[in-house]
């Protein structure tokens, strides 16, 4: 394993998740725009997913994951040096989401910040959580990825309305004992690909207006092929840029932690890997594409269901708008450093 000498090893000390009540089934889809249920299935392997009601933003939902996550790290909120928010539905412009989270659990000496990476904001964000703890200046980091694309989605447009579904994932960083915890990160992005997958209007670039609201440019736009085509190369070769650095075989991988897009994208993963259905997390199924939301929410519930122990190598792997990547392979341990809470 390839720990630098001299920093703390750094791991998941406890997750939490929350997806909103309201279930929005393929069957109802197909009352709202041109679709089956036979199609997106076919196509996507999403059978239904969660929508926040009209008055849930990004910041409730991320509060009932944190909470969670919190208590199962045995942290209290006003331990945590850091909240970090990955986004692309905050509840604002600013302040950040986070901001408005510490508010909400009392977490009165965290520093907070918002991430942007899309899909694979929860990567990006884990990343950048372990680089305090590991250098000694943070001891507890909340990552949390929380999205409400129900609220940028256009129901009118069935190329991308039956993907996309609300929910939160939360973990708490802290430092755990030697040899465990994450062990190598990749990270990357391709900005010239930023149009493929993307929310036209609203910033600096498009202020709101009535023509922009007209022309729908404040609803997700997305090629579905091309970002399909990326997909499927950034999953594989991000996924054995972790295991290189870490010196980690395949057969080693015990279980595998995609971003939850698409059915098909995965499939091609696991067969590079020859996983067996075990080895892999997929909740896709019910619950569509959260966004930097599909990853935590679904290692918690790996986690809940008792498929990941001690010492287990997982990697979390996804790709997103950008366009971005991110890989991380993580030696599981939820057990604090000795001596840490001194």
């Amino acid at each position: 394993m390839r720990q630098m000498k001299g920093l703390r090893s750094v791991g998941i000390l406890g997750t939490g998740s929350y997806t909103p009540e309201r279930v929005l089934s393929n069957f109802d889809l197909e009352k709202m725009v041109d679709t089956s249920d036979e199609w997106i299935v076919s196509r996507t392997g999403i059978r239904e997913r969660r929508i926040c009601s009209p008055e849930q933003a990004s910041s409730d939902l991320a509060y009932e994951a944190a909470k969670r996550a919190l208590e199962k790290a045995n942290i209290s909120a006003e331990q945590l040096d850091m909240i970090i928010v990955a986004t692309v539905t905050p509840d604002m412009s600013f302040p950040s989401t986070a901001c408005l989270l510490q508010d909400k659990l009392g977490a009165t000496k965290a520093a907070a910040m918002d991430l942007s990476a899309a899909c694979t904001g929860f990567l990006y964000g884990i990343t950048t959580a372990t680089q305090f703890i590991a250098n000694g200046l943070y001891k507890y980091v909340l990552v949390v990825g929380v999205e409400t694309l129900s609220k940028i989605t256009n129901y009118k447009d069935r190329n991308t309305c039956v993907l996309f579904g609300d929910g939160a994932g939360a973990a708490v960083l802290g430092q755990v004992k030697d040899g465990y915890g994450f062990q190598s990160f990749e990270l990357g992005a391709d900005g010239s690909g930023g149009s493929l997958l993307c929310l036209p209007a609203g910033g600096s670039r498009i202020p709101a207006s009535n023509e922009s609201v007209e022309n729908n440019l404040h609803y997700l736009s997305m090629a579905g092929g091309e970002v399909f085509k990326f997909a499927v190369r950034v999953m594989n070769s991000a996924t054995e840029a972790v295991l290189s650095k870490a010196g980690v075989a395949r057969d080693d991988i015990d279980l595998l932690v995609p971003h939850q897009a698409n059915k098909r994208i995965i499939d091609s993963a696991v067969q590079r890997f020859g996983l067996s259905e075990e080895k892999v997390a997929i909740n896709l199924d019910r619950y569509g594409n959260m966004s930097s939301a599909s990853i935590p929410v679904a290692l918690d519930e790996a986690i809940a269901e008792g498929r990941v122990k001690e010492g287990d190598n997982l990697i979390l792997v996804g790709f997103g708008g950008g366009l971005t990547w991110g890989a991380t392979l993580l030696k599981w341990c939820t057990t604090p450093a000795e001596g840490s809470d001194e």
